[in-house]
């Protein structure tokens, strides 16, 4: 095992491996993702597992590890999204803080006696709790979209020695203080965000979506977060209610590098907001149609953001379970970071796959993006979502939607397709090695748009040619 070290995806989940987990293992420091749960490995987790640089997801769940969790696994590159599961294990002892700050209460769950500073109640062997406006534990029913709130423990303290007690708590009591925070260490606090926008002003306003404004809101301690608010008609529209809940049905479920992360929500019948990281260059479209934007996204800039989709998809569709079909890719719900990395968002329609079910479904998307099956059949499959990356990454290339373009491929008098005239001008000609993985990227993009879907690619065989047609190493020639 420890002679893979070019391997960077290991999926063993689902089988009925055992013994021990290899110590080696921690030789692969390209691995991101390492899934042994469902087997019945014994023993303690190596501590070699924290020299694995690259890794962002680890799912040891639903095994028989005991023991105590490594401190070394503190190591993990927590900068990056880091997804961690080791629930349903016989683990024991403290859970390193580092680790425990950074991971939600469900991925220690029905284990024999782990506790942690960050969570309520803390270590009986710990110092003082840390300070905690608002923590509350969540429980999510896997089969119906209703929220329950388990437990709530709340907390006010002063945030100048001036204020008084009173005015803060009538605030609160005013507002509503259904407020679930996703963010592990408890630190966001309702008011905190009322605060931060001065009760939804518009000059915090950034854009309006779908179902709702979204407003950019600075916390106390620094941290910038998104606050997506539905307006006041919006919240009696029962629509809107099913993809504020559904949205938060789906984000709390799922974690990936190239994923919007969800933190929080209010829901209240006078105010209903979802919080999310604070994505900062905006949306794909706008950077695509601003020309100083457009112009920072170079080739291989745009080859990356193509990739980085279609690894979210992949994983959107193949590693979680059931698959969960986002049904709204576009250029407008793919927004880009400081470092120009790709994160979709807005999963208000998304919808997991029943395999017991005919997963029949409305009519829904972005139009322009929609696939052309889902004009005659309600069915929604996987293959809808490739189409609309397919869409998603001509448009990348070409700097505009590619709708014309489209349409002209299935002419039968269609001539060979020259890279230099669908390119977008705004850019220099490519590099020959460059020139060679946007063409690659085209051709799976155009299969992608097959007018019958079952000739689509899957979007995991998507992502893994990405990898290799984009990756600097890439020789055509081999």
């Amino acid at each position: 095992m420890g002679n893979l070290r070019n391997l960077q995806r290991l999926h063993l989940q689902g089988n009925m491996l055992s013994g021990s987990i290899p110590t080696t293992i921690g030789n692969l420091k390209n691995l991101y993702a390492l899934d042994l749960s469902n087997n019945i490995f014994i023993g303690s987790i190596p501590m070699e597992i924290g020299d694995m640089e690259q890794l962002t997801l680890l799912n040891l769940s639903h095994n028989k590890l005991y023991g105590s969790i490594p401190v070394q696994l503190g190591n993990l590159n927590f900068a990056n999204y880091m997804e961690l599961d080791f629930s349903y294990n016989d683990l024991e002892g403290v859970v390193p803080d580092k680790i425990a700050s950074k991971t939600p209460l469900k991925a220690w769950e029905n284990n024999k006696g782990l506790c942690s500073n960050y969570w309520v109640p803390p270590c009986k062997s710990s110092g003082t709790r840390p300070k905690v406006k608002i923590s509350i534990i969540i429980s999510f029913s896997s089969t119906i979209f209703v929220v329950a709130l388990v437990i709530v423990a709340v907390w006010f303290f002063f945030r100048q020695k001036s204020k008084n007690l009173n005015p803060d708590t009538t605030k609160v009591q005013k507002n509503g203080d259904i407020f679930s925070i996703w963010n592990y260490d408890g630190t966001i606090a309702y008011s905190d965000i009322m605060e931060a926008t001065e009760e939804f002003d518009d000059k915090y306003c950034i854009g309006i979506g779908g179902f709702g404004s979204v407003y950019i809101a600075k916390l106390p301690l620094g941290k910038v977060v998104a606050v997506k608010k539905l307006h006041r008609l919006e919240t009696e529209d029962k629509s809107f209610e099913r993809s504020f809940t559904n949205e938060i049905h789906v984000l709390t479920r799922i974690r990936h590098r190239n994923i919007v992360k969800l933190y929080g929500f209010c829901s209240h019948p006078r105010s209903k907001f979802l919080v999310y990281e604070y994505i900062e260059r905006g949306s794909l479209a706008y950077a695509l149609v601003n020309e100083k934007e457009a112009v920072k996204l170079d080739w291989k800039k745009r080859l990356n953001i193509i990739k980085g989709v279609a690894h979210a998809l992949s994983y959107l569709q193949h590693d979680c379970t059931p698959p969960l079909i986002h049904r709204d890719i576009s250029s407008n719900n793919v927004l880009l970071d400081a470092d120009l990395e790709p994160h979709i968002s807005d999963f208000g329609i998304a919808k997991f796959l029943n395999p017991d079910s005919s997963n029949h479904t409305i009519l829904a998307g972005t139009y322009g993006y929609i696939a052309p099956e889902l004009a005659y059949t309600t069915t929604v499959t996987e293959k809808c979502d490739v189409y609309s990356f397919g869409v998603l990454a001509l448009e990348t290339i070409m700097g505009r939607h590619p709708g014309e373009f489209i349409s002209s491929l299935s002419l039968p008098t269609t001539k060979d397709i020259i890279l230099k005239d669908v390119l977008d001008l705004r850019l220099p000609l490519p590099t020959q090695l460059v020139a060679e993985g946007l063409t690659s990227t085209m051709m799976l993009a155009i299969v992608c748009l097959h007018i019958n879907p079952k000739y689509r690619p899957t979007m995991q065989c998507i992502s893994q040619e990405l990898e290799s047609c984009t990756n600097p190493r890439y020789n055509p020639s081999t």
